[in-house]
């Protein structure tokens, strides 16, 4: 009787079918893997072009606000009484008015599907600018505005768009009624 089984046991019919469908569905989990992965870098790089994309266009307002010169020089400006109203990234500065219509000034033929959201707010700070290395000197006020710059991707093939939120400190330089050097 034992020598019956130890002759059963060195019988190796079947065991070729029994390592095909173990390579079979290694081979399948190997497949998967890569099409999850697959999935994954395609999502990636579509939500990574849409931040770009909403980046560039909260970038592009504020560059087309600041040649208007007249936006920064208007009766247009609105008080702001409490800093509750602003956005949670302009709490900290010292704001007292804004200016939500300015002036966006694009290259001819240039469209967004989705214009940015810009506001320009001014400030309650005075002095000259620290930091940059250089000064004016004479007879200058300086004038301290905030711009607030708010983009959207400008693609139409997705419901759920990025956005992204620009905000630029500018200064201008105002020569007073003495003049400058």
């Amino acid at each position: 009787m034992t020598k019956k089984a130890y002759f059963s046991l060195k019988d190796q019919s079947g065991a070729a079918l029994v390592i095909a469908l173990i390579m079979i569905i290694v081979l399948t989990l190997i497949a998967l893997a890569s099409s999850f992965t697959s999935i994954f870098e395609i999502k990636l790089s579509g939500n990574k072009r849409g931040t770009t994309d909403a980046f560039y266009t909260a970038d592009g307002g504020v560059q087309a606000v600041l040649p208007a010169i007249t936006n920064f020089y208007t009766s247009s400006y609105t008080l702001i009484p409490n800093s509750s109203t602003l956005p949670q990234a302009l709490r900290n500065e010292s704001i007292d008015s804004g200016f939500s219509s300015p002036i966006l000034s694009f290259p001819a033929g240039f469209n967004f599907t989705d214009r940015p959201n810009v506001t320009i707010y001014h400030t309650t700070r005075t002095g000259a600018p620290r930091g940059r290395g250089f000064s004016a000197s004479g007879s200058y006020d300086f004038v301290y505005y905030v711009i607030d710059s708010t983009g959207r991707d400008q693609m139409d093939a997705s419901s759920l768009k990025s956005s992204c939120e620009v905000v630029e400190k500018v200064v201008v330089l105002v020569p007073t009624m003495q003049g400058g050097n």
